[in-house]
């Protein structure tokens, strides 16, 4: 059965080679866009390099002062995370970053811009980077001040040439600083803003002396590691207990938000603090999916009421000869399906082009979007959606069709 419907739905399609083609291009062409949409979404959400302790950490990235004329939201400060969040008996480790800054550097007169982050030691005990050569930076370099740097890959290319060989012991200069390498890393997409930076450096070389400042508000991060991801919610009971505690730091303010997230609710959040914004997100990604779909799928319902009334004819012979409503609606359906995936395939090839072209272009730092199983599943559900829904209608409208009307048409 099914195969008399492929050979009829093919034989359909090369009837009206100018509506095959709008249909199959409305249905590529939405395809590739929701795929590559959904790959960066993926990378975003799933990679976890380097950050393969994700399952039991917790990462405080935001912090807001509210007071009766004064409102201030920013990242916490470094004393803020070592004093307050630090005292936490829970997590087994506590890694702070800063958010990376950009510097400019010239190398034989050529323009090199160096995004760079600040880290305390803890900072490479908790992730894991892939080193291409040498190492972390030691808890004793953090201590002596040492103006040592791991780099990026692509650092180490820019900076040093793609042929320069080993490059750990030699110096690279930033805001006019020499700093010696000694480990160079695999690169880190930027939309990975907890981990990435072209250069990492010990927080104590920093030109601010982070432990004597006592503000709250700064601009760096942390990451919670618990001995084991049963924890974790005791983990946040606790630093969610230990928030009220806090003093405020002058008259201006009275209350004091900050939260310890999971990763993806700490990548969304808001600064509204009833909500995390997971919520709006996944509002925001329904609503442009459904507006991407629904002009390729009215389009797609047009096109298949007009092959209907084409039809008229051989559906009238059909019925005349005891096909059912129900086999006539079945059929139609299949063949919708078959055209869908069609289409689905054509997306596909598409995507992986477009992805290639984007990877290729560096238009986001490091990203590199690939086609996995979670995109391709994604798509087969996405034509499953476009061939029922483009297909019921029409197919509706069929059943419907007298016997008489249809053979005279």
């Amino acid at each position: 059965m099914l195969k008399n419907y492929f050979k009829i739905a093919i034989a359909v399609l090369r009837r009206r080679k100018f509506f095959t083609f709008i249909s199959l291009f409305g249905i590529s062409f939405t395809l590739t866009i929701l795929m590559v949409a959904t790959a960066f979404i993926d990378k975003i959400a799933n990679d976890d390099y380097p950050d393969k302790k994700r399952d039991r950490s917790l990462y405080v990235a935001h912090i807001e002062l509210r007071g009766k004329d004064a409102m201030n939201s920013t990242s916490p400060s470094y004393y803020f995370l070592k004093h307050f969040v630090g005292s936490l008996k829970t997590p087994v480790k506590m890694a702070i970053s800063s958010q990376f800054r950009s510097t400019n550097t010239y190398v034989n007169n050529r323009k090199i811009v160096i995004n760079y982050k600040y880290t305390d030691a803890s900072y490479w005990d908790v992730t894991e980077y892939k080193f291409l050569e040498g190492k972390a930076i030691t808890s004793q370099q953090v201590a002596n001040a040492e103006h040592v740097t791991v780099i990026s890959e692509d650092m180490k290319n820019e900076y040093f040439g793609g042929d320069a060989g080993p490059v750990v012991g030699k110096y690279i200069e930033a805001d006019n600083v020499k700093y010696r390498v000694c480990g160079v890393v695999k690169n880190i997409p930027i939309t990975a803003y907890f981990f990435y930076a072209d250069i990492y450096l010990p927080y104590t070389v920093a030109k601010n002396d982070f432990n004597k400042d006592k503000g709250y508000m700064g601009d760096f991060n942390a990451i919670l590691l618990a001995a084991n991801k049963e924890d974790v919610p005791k983990m946040q009971q606790e630093f969610d207990a230990m928030v009220p505690k806090i003093p405020m730091p002058n008259k201006l303010f009275n209350t004091l938000y900050t939260h310890a997230d999971t990763y993806i609710v700490g990548f969304v959040r808001t600064g509204n603090e009833t909500k995390s914004g997971v919520m709006y997100v996944l509002i925001a990604l329904v609503i442009f999916a459904l507006f991407v779909m629904l002009l390729p799928t009215l389009n797609l319902v047009n096109i298949n009421v007009t092959r209907i009334m084409e039809r008229s004819s051989e559906i009238g012979v059909r019925k005349a000869f005891g096909a059912s409503s129900q086999t006539l609606v079945y059929q139609f359906i299949a063949e919708n399906l078959i055209l869908t995936f069609l289409g689905g395939i054509i997306g596909v090839v598409l995507s992986v082009i477009a992805m290639y072209f984007i990877n290729n272009a560096k238009l986001i730092a490091n990203l590199d979007l690939t086609l996995n199983f979670t995109v391709l599943l994604f798509a087969m559900l996405i034509c499953i959606f476009f061939g029922l829904l483009s297909g019921v209608y029409p197919a509706w409208r069929m059943s419907k069709l007298n016997v008489v009307t249809a053979l005279k048409a």
